[in-house]
């Protein structure tokens, strides 16, 4: 029976029919196994051989062809080799009378293989045994199809390493035609959607000649993910060599505590218990810390049941990590340390580019408090017209935080929008006058909304505040790697204060091309301070955060039978990749990224 959801069309009913005159021919036409050569040392890749002999085909320059003796000289050597290799058929069969060149692919290089209908056997796949209908079988195979070869290696007269075919095995048949092999796929929903056919395509594309050099970070999907793979292998590489453990810890748990943000619940049957998938990994770890595990981490899952955005995925991956008598100070030091050896492993050195800009992670990565970062970055925006003259002083006084809070939410709101209908531009250097007026308007405004205003006397909104100026102000122009640090100890649950000014937590957050891809802080381990933290929170749940922590008693438990003086923090892989790839998307560093359904009810 015809599988109901794939398409109906010419080119699919003509791959059954080859897929039911090859069953004729070989028998099972979806073989358990092909087993390769080892010429190379290790399994005969089309990757492993093309590096291993890629060294014989002769250098030419464009157009021109290798001399005879040249090639009479590699092909006495190459024609000593025999492998077996297997890959899928990356080019249409290009058949000319009684011979065909067709490519292999193995989803990262390509080799072309000769067959000749002289001289091919295939194999029954049942028996093993080989069939003289070689030629035949050839020519039911179609663009995409999986197959097995044996013969020997040699160079073709235009100077290609190929391989001179007398088996082949048929190992399985696409049913759908391939992407374009020229463009790829260029829809980026299909792209993520349907990840196995993104990276097809990206196997097949063939490369053209570009009339100028293509961006460094320009990398097919293959190539992101293999280097996601290289920087988490390298960051638990360098988390290893100095001494960290690698845990688990539950994906499921009976609170939402770790974090703040609205979870995923489901329901525990043989338990008859409401669970959550996991938020964060930390209070876990910590009781870990607890336990006499000084050095540990875990790279994981986390689930947060929120919005979807460029940058935000509700699953997503973190690396965690915790060192006993460690502060803050240390803790930037060290993930410095391992970002700059592991970007460097990963990618082969220590500049990347992102967005327009060259990141460096090889200088000191610059380290600003939060009201130092929005004392400078309001100055680009907004600093030379506006009346007011923003410095760390100013932003110590809780009413002016709260004035600017309202004066950013009310030009996003309206002010924006304001200068745009009277300018006729989003651009204010072509507007300086009415830009100046619509900035200094809503400063009015924002002065008559916060003088009615008793926000600035509750610490939690004061601390909220900030955190919004900051993330509106500043977050999106640090480019280069910055640490962030000094925040609002009321929104700090989980962090020691600073002993040098107990409204401010020793918290920082990492931020790179604009992105923040690490938070990280002191640990707070005094069980009793803990304890008023989460009471804290409670109450704001109260007033309507759905995404204020829960107190967690067991937690309370561990801290009380003593934690030493600790740091931790949690790195974003999938931003870090984003990063190091140049993707914009969070969706495109993920292999299978949430996505609404094609239809309702899928």
């Amino acid at each position: 029976m015809a599988i109901p959801f794939i398409e109906d069309n010419d080119q699919t009913r003509a791959r059954a029919e080859h897929l039911e005159k090859l069953r004729g021919l070989v028998g099972n036409v979806y073989p358990n196994k092909f087993e390769r050569s080892r010429v190379t040392e290790a399994e005969d890749t089309i990757t492993a051989v093309i590096e291993r002999f890629r060294n014989h085909e002769p250098e030419v320059k464009e157009g021109e062809r290798p001399a005879q003796e040249v090639l009479e000289r590699a092909n006495e050597e190459l024609n000593k080799v025999e492998v077996r290799i297997s890959g899928r058929i990356s080019t249409p069969p290009r058949i000319m009378g009684k011979a065909a060149f067709v490519h292999l692919s193995d989803g990262v290089s390509r080799l072309q293989i000769y067959v000749r209908k002289a001289d091919v056997k295939a194999i029954h796949n049942d028996d093993k045994a080989p069939i003289e209908e070689g030629w035949e079988v050839f020519n039911l195979l179609d663009h995409g199809d999986f197959i097995g070869v044996s013969g020997y290696l040699f160079i073709t007269k235009t100077g290609e390493l190929s391989v001179h075919v007398h088996e082949l095995q048929f190992l399985a048949k696409a049913m759908l035609p391939m992407p374009d092999k020229l463009h790829g796929i260029a829809d980026p929903e299909i792209r993520q959607r349907q990840r196995y056919a993104d990276l097809i395509a990206g196997s097949l594309k063939i490369e053209t000649t570009r009339a100028v050099e293509p961006p460094s970070m320009d990398l097919s999907s293959r190539e992101v993910f293999e280097r996601r793979s290289k920087v988490i292998t390298a960051m638990r590489r360098f988390l290893d060599e100095h001494g960290y453990i690698e845990v688990e810890t539950p994906m499921l748990t009976p609170k939402a505590t770790g974090a703040a943000a609205r979870p995923f619940k489901t329901h525990h049957n043989a338990l008859d218990i409401d669970l959550y998938a996991r938020i964060a990994p930390e209070l876990y770890l910590k009781r870990l810390v607890v336990g006499g595990f000084e050095k540990v981490y875990e790279l994981n899952r986390n689930f947060r049941n929120e919005g979807i955005d460029r940058t935000h995925n509700p699953e997503f991956t973190m690396l965690e990590f915790y060192c006993a008598y460690m502060d803050v100070n240390g803790m930037m030091d060290f993930c410095e340390e391992m970002l700059r050896s592991s970007v460097y492993t990963a990618t082969g050195h220590t500049h990347i580019r992102a967005e327009g800009h060259d990141i460096d992670f090889s200088q000191p990565f610059e380290r600003l408090s939060m009201k130092e970062a929005i004392a400078k970055y309001w100055k680009p925006l907004y600093g030379r017209i506006a009346e007011w003259k923003i410095d760390e002083d100013w932003l110590s006084n809780p009413k002016n935080i709260v004035l600017f809070a309202n004066f950013q939410k009310m030009w996003n709101e309206f002010g924006n929008q304001r200068f745009h209908l009277t300018a006729r531009t989003d651009e204010p250097s072509e507007a300086p006058e009415i830009f100046a007026a619509a900035v200094n308007g809503t400063l009015k405004e924002a002065e008559s909304v916060a003088n009615n205003s008793n926000q600035h006397s509750d610490e939690v909104q004061v601390g909220q505040h900030l955190a919004y100026i900051f993330e509106e102000v500043a977050e999106r122009q640090l480019i280069q790697p910055t640490f962030i640090t000094d925040f609002p100890k009321p929104i700090s649950p989980l962090s020691k204060a600073s002993p040098n000014d107990p409204t401010v937590a020793e918290r920082f957050e990492l931020f790179i091309g604009g992105l923040e891809c690490a938070n990280g802080f002191s640990e707070l381990n005094d069980p009793q301070e803990q304890y008023d933290r989460f009471l804290d929170q409670a109450q704001a749940r109260e007033r309507g955060d759905d995404e204020a922590m829960l107190l967690d008693e067991d937690y309370i438990r561990a801290l009380s039978y003593g934690m030493p003086p600790a740091a931790g923090i949690g790195i974003g892989i999938d931003r870090l990749t984003m990063l190091l790839t140049g993707k914009r998307s969070i969706r495109d560093v993920i292999l299978f990224p949430h996505m609404r359904p094609e239809q309702p009810g899928q």
